[in-house]
């Protein structure tokens, strides 16, 4: 064969050729599967990004929790962990029976002071006065029905009854009328020293009213 003509391969060379090319082809396939692969996540963190910013420039906010618990720990609950209930007191009806003894002390305090300066003729108060004092000298309310009728017989239950030829004062009779002072200065104008003053006499000289009426029965005085 001349020098220079070039030597045509046959056989081998051409069942080689096409493996190279799969080879190549094979190699090409993977890498291009690989480089699809990255494409594709890219263009994945592109879109999450982008979608992103495009809610941010919409206004609209990421999604946060909007439970109290988890964002700042246990939450006291006002209704059911601390219930607090104040008792008040009947302040309406305390304020009124304060009130009204008030108004009844305020009475007492004047009547008193009035019967201090002026008399006071009041048959129907000097019995229920009486009537109040009857246990402070160990008698019953029997008593009082023989009270009563011995004092309207000395005086119908008058404050100022005076008799005129002894001199004898008040609900009591008593004779002189100043004996009385023992039992309060006011004894000319109060009926309760008065009355004081006799249920002490009574006592001391007769026992008892129904006592010192039968005497007065008998004698007309007593």
């Amino acid at each position: 064969m001349p020098s220079g003509t070039p030597v045509r391969v046959r056989g081998r060379h051409r069942a080689e050729t096409p493996r190279r090319l799969a080879r190549i082809n094979a190699g090409t396939t993977s890498g291009g599967r690989y480089r699809n692969a990255v494409v594709a996540a890219s263009l994945g963190i592109v879109a999450a990004l982008s979608s992103g910013a495009a809610a941010s420039a919409g206004g609209v906010a990421p999604a946060v929790s909007s439970d109290p618990v988890s964002a700042s720990g246990p939450q006291i609950s006002a209704t059911s962990d601390a219930t607090v209930d104040f008792v008040r007191p009947s302040v309406t009806s305390i304020s009124k029976a304060q009130l009204d003894q008030q108004a009844k002390d305020a009475a007492a305090a004047a009547k008193a002071e009035l019967l201090k300066t002026q008399p006071v003729n009041d048959p129907s108060g000097a019995q229920a006065y009486a009537s109040s004092q009857l246990a402070k000298f160990g008698w019953g309310q029997d008593q009082m029905q023989a009270l009563v009728k011995l004092w309207n017989l000395e005086s119908d239950w008058t404050t100022t009854a005076t008799n005129s030829s002894s001199g004898a004062y008040g609900i009591a009779q008593a004779l002189p009328g100043n004996k009385m002072n023992s039992a309060g200065d006011d004894w000319q104008t109060n009926y309760r020293t008065q009355i004081d003053w006799g249920l002490g006499y009574i006592k001391d000289r007769y026992g008892s009213p129904s006592n010192a009426l039968a005497f007065h029965y008998s004698v007309g005085w007593y």
